[in-house]
């Protein structure tokens, strides 16, 4: 059984950056949903709460994709291409959601991202 090279430091990378983007998803909505409550909504102004709970749904989906393209970078390298964009993209938006894993998992994964595109198979 022959073995297929692998991109494993982009693997290894990205995954740790998805993981980091993900808790700063949750600690977005867990932090703007405790201080909405304490506070009351007017507090924050009417939708000042919500809209920063979405944001941490942004957050977490962009971290879910990262995670999951990180997993298909390993599974199949032959597209290591798409799946390095979709981690660069998805690691740059997750600035918006999330602060970008605390901009711990934002570097890593624009390392990963950058580590899958420029993959070679060895002949």
């Amino acid at each position: 059984m022959v073995e297929k090279e692998k991109p494993t430091a982009a693997f290894i990378i990205s995954l740790i950056s998805g993981i980091f983007i993900i808790l700063g998803g949750f600690a977005t909505i867990v932090m703007m949903g405790t201080w909405g409550w304490m506070m009351g909504r007017m507090m924050h102004g009417w939708f000042m709460p919500r809209i920063f709970v979405w944001i941490g749904f942004f957050g977490l989906i962009s971290g879910i994709i990262v995670v999951i393209s990180a997993l298909m970078l390993n599974f199949k390298p032959e597209n290591h291409v798409a799946w390095g964009t979709l981690i660069l993209l998805f690691s740059v938006l997750s600035i918006f959601g999330g602060a970008g894993g605390f901009a711990v998992g934002l570097i890593l994964g624009v390392i990963g991202g950058i580590l899958a595109l420029t993959w070679k198979p060895k002949q």
